[in-house]
């Protein structure tokens, strides 16, 4: 099914500005069970498929081996928001590696937690590459690089054996070659990205979560790694973000990452379905009004409840610093 979603933002009674929507929702099998604007064009998935990249630490043997947990392996698919809970337990993840923050090739930023940050400048302090909000993520590849007997220096270089497993399974899962059909580039934390056709990435998740038409141990991966996100949410996300917010509504049922530029993947195992998005103009406050209209008209045939509740969730009320209310962020056309 074809249909158009565009995302408004209001104030007063005008339409002040509108994003435009890319969305497939796809089954196991490759059939597109929704779709909204180009839902065939090729886009970078940003990290929005941290759940992909984290595949080979599961695969290798490395998490269990390094006795990593549900919270351990939520924060190897996180952006998270460098919270003391996520920079603790990052540091803890590399300490289980005997490796420390100087190994982590992620660069810094300021954590997204205005508060967290605010702490930090007060205290005349600089953040570290364990605030970096893909820490977690790059522990996990250093876990990895050390399980298998690799030097970790030089883990984001796309030759590395870290990157090449990364590479083999999106390909995998994808159906595509990465760097090579499409477009590749540099991504923000300095791992290689790769562009490939929206609706790729929902078959690939729809694959996962369905434990069909790809490898059995994968999946098994894929689904472990989902449902530790699902469990703990606020290590793969943080205080008030999206991501956590989504999952909450549906305990366990609703798997969503967000992603850089306007990009949110995701799956609902129950259904065996898949999905991604991509905001045309890169607006994240767009791609997270939109996740949730997806999956409110994903889950409508199934549980008008959630889907109610998600529904809620597509609108957005938007306040002035006085706490005014002076518009929303809202789905319309869906």
């Amino acid at each position: 099914m074809t249909t158009n979603i565009v995302i408004e933002t209001t104030r007063g009674n005008a339409v002040e500005s509108r994003h435009l929507a890319h969305v497939a929702v796809c089954d196991a099998a490759g059939a597109t069970v929704l779709a909204c604007g180009e839902s065939e064009r090729s886009v970078f998935p940003r990290s929005a498929i941290k759940v992909f990249q984290a595949i080979p630490l599961i695969e290798t043997g490395a998490a269990d081996a390094m006795g990593l947990d549900n919270g351990d392996l939520s924060l190897a698919c996180a952006s998270h928001s460098g919270e003391a809970g996520h920079v603790a337990r990052a540091a803890a993840v590399l300490a289980k590696a005997g490796l420390a923050e100087a190994h982590l090739e992620c660069g810094c930023h300021w954590p997204f937690e205005q508060r967290v940050a605010l702490e930090l400048a007060r205290r005349g302090e600089e953040p570290g590459p364990l605030h970096n909000n893909c820490s977690g993520k790059h522990a996990g590849f250093l876990c990895t690089a050390v399980h298998e007997g690799e030097d970790p220096s030089g883990y984001v270089a796309a030759e590395h054996p870290v990157q090449r497993r990364v590479r083999d399974v999106l390909a995998d899962l994808t159906r595509t070659r990465p760097g090579e059909d499409e477009p590749a580039g540099i991504d923000g934390c300095s791992i290689p990205t790769y562009a490939a056709p929206l609706h790729r990435f929902a078959e690939g998740f729809a694959r996962l979560a369905a434990g069909h038409d790809v490898d059995a141990a994968r999946a098994a991966a894929g689904q472990r790694l989902m449902k530790a996100c699902m469990a703990e949410p606020w290590l793969m996300a943080g205080t008030r973000r999206a991501c956590v917010t989504l999952m909450e509504a549906a305990p366990g049922r609703v798997f969503a990452k967000t992603g850089a530029e306007g990009v949110f993947c995701g799956a609902v195992p129950e259904l065996g379905l898949g999905f991604a998005l991509k905001i045309d103009d890169g607006a994240t406050r767009a791609s997270e009004a939109a996740v949730a209209a997806v999956l409110s008209r994903t889950l409508r045939p199934h549980d008008a409840a959630l889907a109610d509740r998600y529904e809620a969730l597509s609108h957005t009320t938007l306040r002035n610093w006085q706490g005014t209310a002076v518009g929303e962020v809202r789905a319309v056309g869906f």
